[in-house]
């Protein structure tokens, strides 16, 4: 909800400013304020994704753990030494 409020609000205020700029008022600033408020709610959902670790690549722990402060989940860090990239997973539980 929030995001969408956000996209809409973006959107609008690029407008606003683009349309101010064709008929010579001075509204760059909403344009461009329109323009970056735009582009980090997209990319937000990009940066924030779900961890895939189906996907190919030598993974390995790296015994770094901690407690996720939104889930309260204990994760566990995944290291590629192949490309760099960590990943962040639930930690598995042992079966009991």
């Amino acid at each position: 909800m929030l995001r969408t409020a956000l996209l809409g609000f973006s959107v609008l205020l690029t407008l606003g400013g683009v349309v101010g700029l064709m008929f010579g008022c001075p509204l760059w600033a909403p344009a461009v304020w329109g323009i970056a408020l735009l582009a980090c709610v997209l990319l937000e959902r990009w940066r924030y994704r779900k961890p895939d670790t189906s996907a190919g690549g030598n993974w390995q722990t790296t015994g770094e753990k901690f407690i996720d402060p939104e889930s309260g989940q204990a994760m566990e860090v995944l290291y590629d030494p192949g490309t760099g990239e960590r990943r962040y997973v639930a930690e598995a539980k042992p079966p009991s």
